[in-house]
């Protein structure tokens, strides 16, 4: 049975390239794929034993003006609504960063004096998991602010794959929603803090709005929940496990290490979690 499954939380630093890099060893031998989409700041090669490393560059196109034909009209620049093309008396003047490539200055320009041309924003990394399976990440070029053709592209890396396990970006704005779109379920990370309610909630909603199952697993665990479970049977979302505080597996983790020999307990854990997706699917 084929399956892709999303690991995410509404705010950064809830454990989730901590949960997505583990599940891929506990599921070793099922040789899955983890996308990392959080591409502004890719991490999960640093957890795991990546080799044979390969990049492919992913573009968008933007606007490019024929000095020749254009009359400077304006038209472009009020169909724009990000503010990319700014009309002067002989010029038109093209900001690539603002630009979200709908093409309507393209589309609309009456003398045909706009086409497209590709402008690299970022990459997408693949390589062999020595042991355990395949890595495919997403980088977003520095001063870019457009991730989600990246993570796109990321993620095309799964087509066909039995096992995905998506790495997502922090937040539950744009680029968490390209990460999650697709999933087949959906483990929402988070810890018991009222921060972590707070942004928890917020991502439970993301899943609903996608129509995607979702599970919670609670990190950093002691004892106190700080109402996560109430949210949890508000939401009618099941808590699908725990995962202990430890200063130990923070150690390890903080030096690369595997966090399954610091935490002994966290293979069992995880095994239990994704024994109950599963079987929420079957």
């Amino acid at each position: 049975m084929s399956i892709t499954i999303s690991v995410a939380s509404g705010k950064g630093g809830t454990g989730k390239t901590l949960v997505a890099t583990s599940l891929a060893r506990v599921l070793a031998e099922r040789h899955p794929l983890i996308i990392d989409t959080d591409v502004e700041e890719p991490n999960a090669a640093l957890f795991l034993p990546v080799s044979s490393l390969q990049s492919e560059p992913v573009c968008r196109p933007i606007p490019f003006i024929d000095v020749g034909k254009c009359t400077n009209c304006g038209i472009c620049a009020k169909v724009c609504e990000f503010g990319a093309l700014v009309v002067l008396s002989q010029e038109v003047l093209v900001f690539p960063e603002l630009c979200h490539s709908c093409g309507a200055c393209v589309g609309l320009c009456p003398e045909k004096a706009i086409s497209e041309e590709k402008r690299m924003i970022g990459e997408v990394e693949t390589g062999i998991i020595d042991g355990i399976g395949q890595l495919a990440a997403g980088r977003l070029n520095i001063g870019e602010n457009l991730s989600p053709p990246v993570i796109k592209a990321a993620k095309e890396k799964g087509t066909g794959q039995d096992l995905v396990i998506i790495d997502c970006p922090p937040g539950t704005t744009c680029p968490m929603i390209e990460a999650v779109r697709g999933s087949d379920y959906c483990l929402l990370v988070t810890e018991p803090t009222p921060f972590g309610k707070h942004d928890l909630a917020l991502a439970l909603e993301a899943c609903k709005l996608l129509g995607i199952e979702s599970g919670i697993i609670i990190n950093r665990w002691q004892e106190e929940d700080n109402g996560i479970m109430e949210l949890a049977e508000q939401a009618d979302t099941p808590v699908l496990g725990f995962i202990p505080f430890s200063l130990e597996l923070a150690k390890a983790y903080g030096r690369g290490e595997d966090p399954l020999q610091a935490m002994p307990e966290l293979r069992e854990i995880l095994t239990g979690i994704i024994r109950q997706v599963e079987e929420r699917r079957l």
